[in-house]
């Protein structure tokens, strides 16, 4: 089967898709692009996570680039996928390749291209790889070589200059002696041991949870921090009387927050309360980008503040490049992923939990009382997302139900505005919305709803549900 890039990399089953062989390919290809285009003498960083093999993995992707006569710095060992976009910046490399599969469940790994900005590779990059990629499928196997490579393999330290800039990005200082109580949830990922190191030495605890690496990222399907996965942090949060939880996905690029009563704090929510942050506590303004998954609380946000919103498609590599032509204060997408200025125009899961952290020691409320106090300026939003498997074959099916569906209100509101460029999207009156996608990366159908009440955002799935899959 042809080897396809999603939203963000190229996701397949181990030994199934995911292979030696075709990691091979991956890398042979990416090294031929960068020859192609003339800067192949910047290099190459390879990086990886806790998943199977991932070490061995990426110690043949760089191989492989080093080879072909590309210099490669290759991880020391596991990264967040933050820490290798940053030393792509920070080397003035011409890429990145980190060996990941994210969120997805453990039987998946994955490679990602960082292309030289530290961000997602946009479509064009994409379109590029792929096709070296279907050069090299057609001319055979990439043969595995003995012996010295053209250029050697150097092994660094990716993790340290990375956690000394995020101590940069946000004072840590005042974080460290505030005597917070946080439980970390790392979820058996690359991002273990991260906020303690950031947080140590001073009365702030940090008690981590799920924190050794673990490949089969037991009693999780998907190794991402929504509020189905965060059961037990909430849990050991309310229970061990913590100010805070903090869980990151596998590759620590996403983040999730549960609040002082173990409530999960929404993906939209959290956002909503980044850019609060950054405008009204920190005083900051500037453009703000968000995907069309994301929370309308930001275009109120947006108009309380007088700067511009800008939606686009899901994925952050559509997000990047406005984040950085825009010279944007945040970007962020539904899925707990978010950057702000001055940062990398990728996702981090570790720096946003820190700026949280920071929220609330700024202002001394706790974490359930700035979610009231975003209300209290925007108006109480819901929101939640249901993903449904579907049959593949079933998928022009779903497909043309959708293209053919124009409801004149769901749930009960007026249907204001549809955007059909990424899955099929419902503008609500009110700022409601309803949306249904198909995931990049695994057989779901992705539905999504705001609204004022959990009850009208679970008809509104239900409504979703029904227009696709009846």
């Amino acid at each position: 089967m042809p080897i396809r890039f999603g939203t963000d990399g190229w996701r397949a089953v181990i030994a199934d898709e995911f292979t030696f062989d075709n990691v091979r390919i991956c890398a042979r290809a990416t090294a031929d692009m960068l020859c192609a285009s003339g800067m192949a003498d910047r290099g190459v960083v390879v990086g990886y996570d806790t998943r199977f093999a991932s070490d061995l993995f990426a110690l043949e992707v760089a191989e492989v680039v080093a080879d072909r006569g590309v210099p490669v710095v290759l991880s020391d060992g596991p990264v967040p996928t933050p820490a290798l976009s940053h030393a792509v910046v920070d080397r003035s490399a011409a890429a990145g390749v980190v060996i990941t599969a994210s969120h997805n469940p453990a039987r998946y790994n994955g490679y990602k291209l960082k292309p030289e900005t530290g961000g997602s590779a946009d479509d064009a990059a994409v379109a590029e790889l792929e096709r070296h990629i279907a050069r090299i499928e057609r001319s055979g196997p990439v043969p595995r070589r003995a012996g010295p490579r053209a250029v050697p393999v150097e092994r660094a330290d990716l993790v340290g200059p990375y956690l000394d800039h995020v101590g940069r990005m946000v004072d840590l200082a005042p974080l460290r002696s505030a005597g917070l109580r946080v439980v970390a949830d790392p979820m058996y990922g690359a991002g273990g041991g991260m906020l303690a190191r950031l947080l140590a030495g001073g009365s702030t605890t940090v008690t981590e949870m799920r924190g050794r690496p673990n490949p089969a990222f037991p009693g999780i399907e998907h190794p991402e921090p929504i509020a189905h996965n965060l059961g037990e942090l909430s849990r050991r949060v309310a229970g061990e009387g913590a100010d805070v939880g903090i869980a990151n996905d596998g590759d620590a690029d996403r983040v999730g927050l549960v609040d002082e009563a173990g409530r999960f704090v929404t993906t939209l929510e959290t956002f909503s309360l980044l850019c609060l942050h950054l405008m009204e506590v920190l005083g900051r303004r500037g453009p703000i980008v968000r995907s069309l998954t994301q929370s309308s609380m930001v275009d109120s946000l947006g108009r309380m503040y007088g700067v511009p919103v800008t939606e686009t498609k899901v994925g952050f590599k559509h997000l990047a490049p406005l984040f950085t032509s825009l010279d944007a204060l945040a970007a962020g997408e539904e899925s707990g992923g978010y950057t702000v200025r001055g940062h990398i125009p990728d996702r981090d899961g570790i720096l946003c939990g820190l700026l949280a952290l920071d929220m609330m020691v700024r202002t001394g409320r706790r974490l359930s009382e700035l979610v009231g106090w975003l209300f209290e300026l925007v108006g109480t939003h819901h929101y939640d997302r249901v993903d449904l498997r579907f049959d593949p074959g079933r998928r022009a099916e779903v497909e043309g139900r959708m293209r053919s569906a124009a409801p004149a209100e769901l749930a009960g509101l007026r249907v204001e505005g549809a955007r059909t460029d990424d899955g099929y999207k419902f503008n609500l009156a009110g700022g409601a919305w309803m949306l249904v996608r198909f995931s990049g990366t695994e057989p779901l159908l992705r539905t999504y709803a705001e609204a004022d009440s959990p009850e009208r955002v679970a008809r509104l799935l239900g409504e979703a549900r029904e227009l696709a899959m009846p």
